[in-house]
């Protein structure tokens, strides 16, 4: 298994958001984390990151377990994380944002990702290859976010709702990326609160809610899980 999450427990002061949550992503997979908003699912990516330090738990990446190891420390063990809020760097170009995603030390590999493979991939940055990053609309953004993650080519990518506040034909798009990452052999895992889009990428979907794993399984038993459905998902 590539990364493994073990009853996992996250606290914000005294709120324990978290209660026990676990889940896995092997080589191949997209699995989606799907719930309404405030249910922990942004804390989930943070706590596996790094950049919230469970209480208790693990996170086990490669066998190894990374629970509460500084964000960098994780990164450069082969993890990529997509943030919800983005933050590129709205004074560079888009192509010294994507430069900001080489990791100290990477060495160029013959199937690592490239400034020009990423352009592949995302040829609609290309054409904005000079324009500052805050002149970016925010679909561009969210591409250009994904972008330079690969930049740093991570073994497994976390994405923290990538279709958030897009319109639909940019949705679309993103969608495609994701694929398209993944037969680059790019595992994910993928936090969205629209199901219809978990139901389209993902292999496997969990469904939090209250910081709690209420259901996993294949996106055919979601279809078949009414009750689920009906509790915990907006349809």
């Amino acid at each position: 298994m590539l990364l493994e999450v073990k009853d996992l427990n996250t606290f914000y002061e005294q709120s324990h958001i978290l209660q026990g949550v676990s889940l896995n992503v092997d080589h191949g997979e997209i699995v989606c984390l799907l719930g309404r908003n405030g249910v922990g699912k942004s804390t989930t990516l943070k706590s596996i990151i790094g950049l919230v330090k469970p209480r208790s738990g693990e996170v086990l990446f490669k066998k190894q377990n990374v629970a509460g190891m500084p964000p960098h420390v994780v990164a450069k063990l082969g993890m990529g994380y997509v943030p919800e809020d983005r933050r590129i760097f709205p004074t560079l170009t888009l192509r010294e944002n994507l430069l900001m995603g080489i990791k100290p030390g990477q060495k160029e590999n013959g199937d690592g990702w490239t400034i020009e493979k990423v352009y592949k991939y995302f040829p609609a940055l290309q054409a904005r290859d000079k324009q500052k990053g805050g002149h970016l609309s925010g679909g561009e953004q969210q591409m250009l976010t994904i972008a330079r993650t690969l930049m740093g080519n991570p073994e497994v990518l976390l994405i923290d709702e990538p279709t958030e506040g897009l319109a639909p034909k940019i949705v679309e798009t993103v969608e495609q990326v994701i694929q398209d990452i993944h037969q680059h052999n790019t595992p994910i895992l993928l936090v969205e609160q629209n199901m219809r889009v978990a139901l389209r990428l993902a292999g496997r979907i969990y469904v939090i809610s209250k910081g709690k794993i209420v259901f996993r399984g294949t996106g055919q038993e979601l279809k078949g899980a009414d009750e689920v459905r009906q509790k915990y998902l907006e349809v």
